[in-house]
């Protein structure tokens, strides 16, 4: 049976990002996507213009369509936007029992501009990462979460994944390609186990929603294999999808990834 995946985020007009790089990312994986907005954002390839929160109310109306009506294998989240919007979907996850959740906790674009505020964070690591299956910081969001002025390093990034687990999620993977160097390192841990993850970069200007590519495409993933198998899988599908990159032409900016490289015949 085809998989149900339900992601629950914030838009992108242009294409790469959010809840559209979400839909393409399932479709292209196989699975059957559903969506529900929590924040309209106005951006391109070149950055956030401004972005309107949903209301709390309609993002709940929206998550009861969905569950009240169709069974849902998994749930991505990403931009929440602020603290009601994030108590509003911890409230409805505990309603509805979701047991398979992705959390990439959106905090900063790309571009640099910010989409969460304090009193949003805290309640990610107080209502939300206590139900989530797995999420997935790369290094700014994970000193932020961690209240940490320095970057972290690829020498402490076993050490501070691990501190990330304190929050309750099942699972984190931390991201390291922010950090230089000729090849991406990233850490999955549990209580018990750790797996590390390393790939030769891609050097390519179409990396635009590379989190959100990532986190959905594990999230597709996690209702047939298990979680590190998944997390494999998925970065094989983003570093395809990032080389293939370049056979799109989008904006002037940072471009998007080719999510349908495995369909499209260019």
């Amino acid at each position: 049976m085809i998989k149900n995946i339900l992601t629950i985020a914030g838009t992108d007009p242009s294409g790469g990002a959010g809840i559209q790089a979400d839909i393409k990312t399932f479709s292209a994986l196989g699975t059957y996507a559903m969506s529900v907005i929590t924040a309209v954002v106005a951006q391109n390839t070149q950055g956030v213009r401004s972005f309107q929160i949903m209301d709390p109310k309609m993002v709940a109306d929206q998550i009861d369509a969905i569950f009240q009506d169709i069974h849902v294998d998994a749930v991505k989240i990403g931009m929440l936007g602020n603290e009601l919007i994030v108590r509003i979907v911890a409230q409805k996850l505990r309603e509805y029992n979701v047991a398979k959740v992705v959390i990439d906790p959106v905090m900063v674009a790309k571009s640099g501009d910010h989409l969460i505020n304090d009193a949003a964070v805290n309640a990610l690591k107080d209502e939300l990462f206590p139900l989530a299956t797995l999420i997935t910081p790369n290094i700014p969001e994970a000193c932020v979460l961690l209240n940490r002025n320095d970057p972290i390093t690829m020498l402490e990034m076993k050490e501070e994944a691990q501190k990330l687990l304190s929050f309750g999620s099942h699972w984190v993977l931390l991201k390291g390609g922010h950090l230089e160097g000729f090849n991406c390192f990233d850490v999955l841990c549990n209580k018990n186990e750790i797996f590390d993850y390393e790939d030769e970069r891609v050097l390519t200007n179409n990396n635009h929603g590379t989190g959100c590519t990532l986190s959905s495409a594990i999230t597709a993933l996690i209702p047939v294999m298990e979680i590190p198998d998944a997390v494999r899988e998925a970065k094989t599908y983003l570093g395809h999808a990032l080389k293939a990159g370049n056979q799109l032409q989008v904006g002037k900016g940072h471009g998007p990834v080719n999510h349908f490289y495995r369909i499209w015949n260019l």
